[in-house]
């Protein structure tokens, strides 16, 4: 199996891991510095990251990582894709559409998430369309 094939399975792991709530896998799947970079600019650590579904106060309902092309660079590699989601945290619906960046550190022979950072998607600003 490719580089590409091992970190598209532990996507496909993770997005099964976030829907189920399953911290167990999640934890198993991230080194124990991650980091998220949320959709609005807020960080959190493991801990943080975990706990949102260990308190039940993050549900996510359904989630999709596509279009997704990896990049390697020796034992690192950074994967680029979609990630849409219809989930709620603390009962406010946080549903949407972000360009999802996953860095990814090999250690032991295995792929592990080091970092993700959320991007909402949305419409080119009025500069950058081309318009006068």
């Amino acid at each position: 199996m490719g580089t590409t094939e091992e970190i598209t399975d532990l996507g496909d792991r993770w997005v099964a891991a976030e829907t189920a709530g399953d911290t167990e896998t999640l934890a198993a799947l991230a080194t124990d510095d991650f980091e998220l970079v949320g959709p609005l600019g807020f960080v959190l650590d493991r801990s943080q990251w975990l706990d949102r579904y260990r308190s039940g106060g993050l549900v996510t309902h359904e989630l999709a990582w596509r279009d997704v092309a990896v990049r390697e660079h020796g034992d690192s590699a950074i994967a680029v894709g979609v990630h849409d989601q219809r989930a709620s945290h603390r009962g406010n619906p946080v549903d949407g559409q972000f360009r999802s960046t996953h860095v990814l550190v090999r250690r032991d022979g295995r792929w592990q998430l080091a970092g993700m950072h959320l991007s909402p998607l949305g419409a080119p600003p009025a500069f950058a369309r081309g318009g006068a």
